[in-house]
């Protein structure tokens, strides 16, 4: 059954709702990890699927597993959970087209959306209601080739831009990238996260606090919270 707070508010057809369809590797209640909207409760939608193969990814199980649920099947198992954050990721979610739909029609019933995106698809296309959070790749990721420079084009003040630091060199790397892009008069927030595992958050904060730059420092919160490798959180 279609949820009543997405028939009664939705711009979109409820019943082409009722028929378009996302392959879902998962959907859960967790705790927010990362972003300015870290320590909040959300609603996880990750969608099957990307087409990079960063070192670090910590969610390889997305790349195949999942099965396709309606977009109103999304709405009601979302709906379940009784909270306005939700999130879409992956993978990468705007390899699927009906994601666009989908987050239209979340903002239509009132939640606040987040979206997750690697930075190398095109975010033009996704409803102004929604916070982006778009990754800018780095060189160990071993995708920064892949970044499609003409995103930042389209920032508003209700973004946020991820750099994963790996490595010294990531993080010098990252610095230019920030200056010479002018991203802290562009984004709402500028996130330095590190590669779990490979770079201490000691590290990376003194060299932030070194150079002055005014990023966030973010760690993964959830790691900490739950076995790092723990599913569904």
């Amino acid at each position: 059954m279609l949820s009543e707070k997405l028939s009664q508010s939705s711009s979109i057809n409820a019943a082409v709702l009722e028929k378009m369809q996302l392959r879902v590797n998962e959907i859960f209640y967790s705790i927010q990890g990362e972003s300015t909207h870290a320590g909040l409760p959300c609603v996880f939608v990750r969608l099957t699927g990307c087409n990079l193969r960063c070192t670090y990814c910590d969610t390889e199980y997305a790349f195949y597993e999942g099965e396709r649920k309606t977009i109103a099947q999304i709405h009601n198992e979302i709906a379940h959970y009784g909270c306005s954050l939700v999130e879409i990721t992956g993978g990468e979610p705007l390899l699927q087209t009906n994601v666009y739909p989908l987050m239209t029609s979340l903002c239509d019933s009132g939640y606040t959306v987040l979206i997750e995106t690697s930075g190398a698809l095109d975010i033009s296309k996704i409803d102004l209601r929604v916070h982006r959070i778009m990754d800018i790749k780095c060189p160990s990721s071993g995708e920064s080739r892949r970044n499609l420079w003409r995103n930042i084009d389209h920032l508003t003040f209700k973004d946020e831009i991820k750099f994963v630091i790996g490595n010294l060199e990531d993080y010098q790397w990252a610095k230019k990238i920030v200056k010479g892009h002018r991203l802290f008069d562009r984004v709402r927030c500028v996130l330095f996260s590190p590669v779990w595992g490979k770079m201490s958050l000691h590290e990376l904060a003194a060299l932030v606090l070194k150079d002055q730059l005014p990023v966030r420092l973010q760690v993964q919160l959830h790691k900490i919270i739950w076995p790092a490798n723990t599913r569904g959180v």
